[in-house]
């Protein structure tokens, strides 16, 4: 009997001695798992996506360097939080469409905050106010966007300038022509195909300011209606937004954000 006791009070204390052992062994590997998880998403490359075709805001060097006011404001606040980032050039559409199934993170194209774009994407605050102007030729004798009545008008499809000409002249107004992006729009504009672009400010006056062979103009309207941009993750990334949002008080706060607007709008 004293024998069997001690048997079984040995194998008590083996059995209590391994399941420490595998509980240590257990603390160890989840210890390491979240030390993984944490590194993992310190160095995640967060896809940043945009239209490089909207300059001041996002162009294309010659080399393939995407550039432009949007591009330096989010390098900067990838900087300040410590963000790897990757800038990619996408189509508008194609943008938009790769933020909201989270293919990529970041959408950066002058995105102007509206209510219908709220129920797909999440924006950060704004950071840069703009409306809409009439671009024409300095012989055109349109004055008002009531003198585009009868005739054809150009904008980028999908944009805010769309919205603007609807709303003066109805979404079945047979004049409106839409385009994929902005400099496909100048470029009928110079040909005479169309009378008039409507498009964000920043945006045409850069053709007017890098086009003065071509004596444009700009016309601006009351009909038009102050707008914000912001910076779009997908709906609900809180996370993600809440980085964005931080990085862009820090560079308002530091004077960053004033410098790079100097940069690009101070004349």
């Amino acid at each position: 009997m004293k024998s069997k006791g001690l048997k079984v009070v040995l194998l008590m204390f083996l059995f209590v001695v391994g399941s420490l052992g595998l509980i240590g062994c257990s603390s160890e590997q989840t210890g390491t798992k979240s030390q993984e998880g944490q590194k993992a998403a310190e160095e995640k490359t967060y896809v940043v996506v945009t239209n490089a075709e909207f300059p001041p805001f996002e162009s294309t060097l010659p080399s393939g360097e995407i550039v432009g006011f949007d591009i330096d404001l989010i390098n900067a606040i990838a900087k300040a939080e410590n963000m790897k980032i990757k800038i990619q050039h996408q189509g508008w559409e194609a943008m938009l469409k790769a933020v909201e199934t989270g293919t990529a993170d970041i959408g950066a194209s002058g995105i102007t905050i509206r209510d219908d774009r709220k129920e797909k994407y999440d924006f950060t605050s704004p950071y840069f106010e703009a409306t809409q102007l009439i671009l024409v030729p300095q012989e055109s004798n349109i004055k008002s966007a009531n003198d585009l009545k009868g005739k054809n008008i150009g904008f980028q499809s999908g944009t805010t300038g769309e919205t603007a000409a609807q709303n003066i002249f109805g979404k079945d107004y047979k004049g409106l022509k839409g385009y994929p992006d902005l400099p496909t729009a100048v470029n009928d504009l110079f040909t005479g195909r169309i009378a008039a672009v409507i498009g964000d400010n920043a945006v045409v006056a850069e053709f007017v300011k890098k086009n003065p062979d071509k004596k444009l103009q700009l016309i601006k309207d009351d009909a038009f209606e102050k707008e914000y941009y912001g910076f779009i993750v997908k709906k609900g990334n809180k996370e993600l937004l809440d980085k964005l949002e931080s990085g862009l008080k820090k560079i308002k706060e530091d004077g960053t954000y004033q410098k790079i607007y100097n940069q690009y709008f101070a004349n």
